[in-house]
């Protein structure tokens, strides 16, 4: 394993997310920055939905609600707060709206409000002091993350609970993005992929009998999921995608790179939450996102303890960081992980083998003008940030540029 982070320099323009990381973690470090240097920060969302500007009201939102006890805020904690998923074991059932907003990079910046397994629509719920109904929660939301126990047979209350949800989602907002976490597929349950398929395929039956037998015409997403493996970032990757109207452009990007370098596939992380922000157009293997998902857990426990010395503030993750691992044995013998920092908190992760990667310098020159035509994306994004289609200009610039 070779390239762990050269310097811990500081980087500039830094942006936080809204973290507790475990002490004395290597994410502690990378997490540990105070507000006026980019790293936590701690606000609380407007209720007032819409609005132009840089705050938090003008942020994607997404609801994770689900029955009680469902792992709702477990997968809220482990994914976005770095928590041991064993240590979920310990919290507390969620007994009041929980919001937080989440801000890591330019792309990664939403707000997710975690609901009350018990909440229902009868009563207004309080937040900061403000009352809000049901209108004032689906009107500006993105998407709706549904959290279904698979261990909780025969899910008859947790579909009733769905079916009300989604309807009123959908009076309200049409246009809202709906994913299902079939989630807890890690008990003796689900010892095979078998099982979990069957279990998803009665989910998936019996919710659309019901929303055909009502009327409501939305497209459901369905995932597997477990806090106990890969499954919970990889879905939860695909719902902050529907949120991007950039992602057809990094998609283009990424596709013009692999195409030019021999590039077998390529995601671009962001590295505080291991959520993939895009991918290029190729299948996704889920045995190559674990690869490369685990391979940002290296750069920064390296990095960690060789590239910074003790005492020192700052960040485990800068402008410099940079990565090559040659996997040997299986079906990835004589392939290679390379890792490039891309951008704020931003990695772009790729598998090639061996024979392509002997032309480093052409690899890292067009990884230099993929990075150039990301920085012009960001900059597109905060031109035109609130405007209708902002985004559908992106993509000329950054071809060019690729």
């Amino acid at each position: 394993r070779q390239g762990a982070s050269p310097s811990p320099a500081t980087m500039s323009g830094g942006y936080g997310g809204e973290y507790d990381a475990p002490h004395g973690s290597s994410y502690s470090k990378l997490l540990s920055a105070s507000p006026a240097m980019g790293g936590h920060s701690m606000e609380t969302p407007s209720m007032a939905g819409g609005g132009g500007g840089g705050g938090a009201e003008a942020k994607p939102r997404i609801l994770l609600m689900g029955s009680h006890r469902s792992g709702k805020s477990s997968i809220q904690r482990v994914v976005f707060h770095k928590m041991s998923p064993h240590e979920t074991l310990f919290l507390e059932a969620t007994a009041a709206l929980d919001i937080k907003y989440i801000a890591n990079n330019p792309f990664v910046q939403f707000q997710i409000w975690d609901f009350p397994g018990d909440y229902d629509f009868s009563d207004d719920i309080v937040y900061g002091g403000q009352t809000l109904n049901e209108e004032a929660v689906f009107r500006s939301c993105g998407a709706l993350v549904f959290v279904i126990d698979a261990q909780d047979e025969p899910y008859t209350d947790a579909l009733e609970k769905f079916h009300a949800t989604v309807a009123r989602a959908y009076r309200v907002n049409p246009d809202i993005h709906v994913e299902v976490f079939i989630h807890k597929v890690d008990g003796d349950l689900f010892l095979s992929d078998e099982q979990k398929t069957e279990c998803q395929a009665d989910i998936e039956d019996q919710i659309n009998k019901e929303l055909a037998e009502a009327e409501i015409d939305v497209h459901v997403n369905y995932s597997l999921t477990s806090i106990y493996d890969h499954s919970i970032f990889e879905a939860f990757s695909k719902v902050v995608q529907k949120l991007l109207k950039q992602l057809p452009t990094l998609e283009n990007l990424l596709n013009i790179l692999i195409s030019s370098c021999g590039i077998e596939k390529a995601f671009l992380f962001d590295v505080v939450s291991k959520i993939y922000v895009a991918t290029d157009s190729g299948p996704v293997d889920v045995h190559s996102f674990e690869l490369c998902s685990d391979m940002i857990d290296v750069v920064i426990d390296v990095s960690c303890i060789y590239g910074m010395t003790d005492g020192e503030e700052g960040y485990a993750y800068d402008s410099g960081s940079a990565s090559e691992i040659r996997l040997t044995g299986g079906v990835y013998d004589g392939m290679v992980l390379y890792l490039r920092e891309v951008g704020n908190y931003l990695a772009l992760v790729c598998l090639l083998r061996e024979e392509s990667f002997e032309k480093k310098g052409l690899i890292d020159y067009n990884i230099d003008s993929f990075r150039k035509a990301l920085s012009e994306v960001f900059a597109a994004k905060g031109d035109r940030r609130g405007a209708a289609g902002g985004a559908g200009g992106d993509g000329d610039a950054g071809r060019r540029d690729a």
